[in-house]
């Protein structure tokens, strides 16, 4: 089981913790608000299997872009996906839109900030900890996001 604390601004599994970064919008179920929700997930799909640290993905699929400051100079208004997706599916009536509104744990340029919500309502993690967070969990995993 995977543990987020939104108060915390952490992520448990088993005997590790990471910083993350949640929503600046903050808690909510509601489409295109933007914020992260709350209660009890499964891990629908993972995503990234073998690409490179730093991978950029959009849409779900590699753009054959490795991060750079200088890529994101040329795409200054891209919400950087990197390295690893883990596709959270609600399994609550109150959060069962997850999978639709495209809610994610994924990697994040080193730059980005944990520690402090900033997302667009997924949970962001730097590269090296959700590529080991990504590699010892599995499809079906449950999670629970926490106030």
């Amino acid at each position: 089981m995977i543990e987020i604390s939104i108060a915390n601004q952490t992520l448990k599994h088993k005997n590790k913790s990471y910083f993350i970064s949640s929503a600046k919008n903050g808690l909510g179920e509601v489409e295109g608000s933007f914020c992260t929700p709350t209660g009890k997930f499964r891990i629908a799909e993972k995503i990234g299997y073998g690409l490179e640290l730093g991978a950029a993905l959009v849409g779900r699929a590699y753009t054959h872009e490795i991060y750079s400051p200088e890529l994101a100079k040329q795409h200054p208004d891209r919400d950087w996906i990197l390295s690893r997706i883990l596709w959270l599916d609600g399994i609550e009536v109150c959060n069962q839109n997850t999978k639709a509104r495209y809610i994610y744990i994924h990697g994040s340029p080193n730059e980005t900030i944990m520690g402090i919500p900033d997302s667009n309502g997924c949970i962001r993690m730097y590269n090296q900890d959700i590529i080991a967070l990504f590699d010892v969990v599995q499809i079906g995993n449950v999670v629970i996001i926490k106030p």
